[in-house]
């Protein structure tokens, strides 16, 4: 078996990002999922044992989809037509359940799969296309490919050996969840302060289920 990657800091500031900046982005959130909440108690023992690695709380347990672009580049009447245009593609799709889990080391996160994919890459593929809707089908941002569904646990604060993290993980065990996906919500991201933080935007429903108040 290969000797996963060493551990980066996942908190370096990537291209556009700074202090202050935020996000426009679509994702799945968990706040009001029992499977994804229990994950997190399932494996605090063993992160917290781990002080190179910053937990994400339940309130910030996310699948990232599909990004859109910087608030200070987009307009917010893009925004909210980007918002419809998906109402009406996410009309199309029907709630589906996941199984997240379980843990395992990547260079900077601790990180669970989701399975099965499809039905999350076609909800990527359908909020992609109601970006296309509103600025063109050429002018999507982020490439199609090499999507990997995960939700991350908690991101690596520093560099170091990866075989400590994966040997604890593996002594603690393997922890899988279920959760129902049945709408996605647009978000306003920041990670000032070492960590993925965010207002909502909005939340679209799945056709079979009713609008949230």
């Amino acid at each position: 078996m290969n000797e996963p990657e060493p551990m980066r800091d996942h908190w370096w500031w990537r291209p556009g990002w700074k202090v202050g900046r935020s996000f426009y982005t679509w994702h799945i959130t968990f706040g009001d999922q029992p499977g994804a909440q229990q994950l997190v108690t399932d494996y605090a023992p063993v992160l917290a044992a781990l002080p190179q690695l910053d937990p994400v709380p339940p309130r910030w347990l996310h699948l990232t989809l599909q990004g859109i672009g910087f608030t200070d580049e987009v307009l917010r009447d893009d925004v909210n037509r980007i918002v419809e245009a998906a109402r009406k593609r996410c009309a199309e799709l029907e709630p589906f359940t996941v199984t997240i889990g379980p843990a395992h080391v990547d260079p900077e996160t601790i990180q669970m799969p989701a399975r099965p994919l499809e039905p999350l890459a076609q909800l990527r593929l359908a909020l992609r296309a109601a970006i296309g809707d509103v600025w063109g089908p050429d002018n999507v941002p982020e490439p199609e490919t090499g999507f990997r569904a995960h939700v991350s646990l908690a991101y690596s604060n520093a560099a170091g050996a990866a075989e400590p993290l994966a040997e604890a993980l593996r002594i603690h065990g393997e922890h899988t969840g279920k959760v129902t996906v049945s709408s996605v919500s647009l978000i306003n991201l920041n990670r000032d302060r070492k960590a993925y933080e965010w207002t909502d935007v909005a939340s679209v429903p799945f056709g079979a289920v009713a609008p949230k108040s």
